[in-house]
């Protein structure tokens, strides 16, 4: 798979992660409802990580010839996800919390900021 299709790929999944995430984010918690959208948005936000993952950086330097700083925004998705999961599952409501509010930070808020970056491909796609 190309490095075009995996982009694709990606933004097929942070797209909805980023929409279900920000509305998990503004509404009540605890809700049946808000726990169905937060293991929708975990399950995307993991996809979104593995896929990212595959794609090999395109500016800056990079470790194995592959990646990039911003892998590292990948990598502490795989963690913060299972982490926030389980310490739902336990009802340790504080670190699903913090956890959660990591992860939308860092993968969304973050990464997108370096995502649209100039050199970047999303840069190219909504601004040139």
């Amino acid at each position: 798979m190309n490095y075009l299709d995996l982009a694709y790929l990606h933004l097929g999944t942070v797209v909805p992660a980023f929409v279900i995430g920000t509305y998990i984010l503004m509404k009540r918690k605890g809700t049946a409802q808000h726990k169905m959208l937060g293991k929708a948005y975990m399950v995307l936000m993991l996809i979104t990580a593995v896929i990212s993952l595959f794609m090999e950086a395109q500016v800056g330097s990079k470790l194995l010839d592959h990646f990039g700083y911003i892998h590292i925004l990948s990598v502490l998705t795989l963690y913060a996800v299972p982490v926030a999961y389980f310490s739902a599952k336990q009802g340790n409501i504080k670190r699903h919390r913090n956890s959660m509010v990591a992860l939308y930070v860092g993968g969304m808020l973050v990464a997108g900021f370096f995502a649209m970056m100039p050199g970047r491909l999303l840069h190219t796609w909504l601004f040139t």
